[in-house]
């Protein structure tokens, strides 16, 4: 297996690093609405809102984060980072859909 940070191309000017982190962009922004939306089913599936934050949750998929970061050549800690704040940013939307759904009710 190839490490993702060998796909990395070389560049020679900001407009390059521009482009190449756009059209990562372009690939990452439908997978991360992918993964919100599960939130969405999460909220209709917990039948308590004290369900909504699980911490054993969170640290299993830290270390999993952080195991794949190793095995692609990046920086653990910096995806740590980033997962931990989008973590925050989908259990306050999961909170936000668990009582939309049961108000719909």
């Amino acid at each position: 297996m190839s490490q993702a940070i060998q796909a990395v191309q070389h560049c020679t000017s900001m407009a390059d690093v521009r482009r190449c982190v756009d059209a990562l962009d372009d690939v990452l922004v439908p997978l991360l609405v992918q993964r919100t939306a599960y939130m969405t089913q999460a909220a209709r599936i917990k039948q308590d809102a004290a369900l909504v934050r699980d911490e054993a949750r969170i640290q299993t998929i830290v270390d999993r984060v952080r195991s794949r970061t190793v095995a692609e050549g990046g920086s653990p800690e910096v995806l740590e980072a980033i997962y931990r704040s989008m973590m925050e940013a989908c259990i306050a939307y999961e909170f936000q859909e668990f009582a939309r759904l049961r108000q719909e009710a």
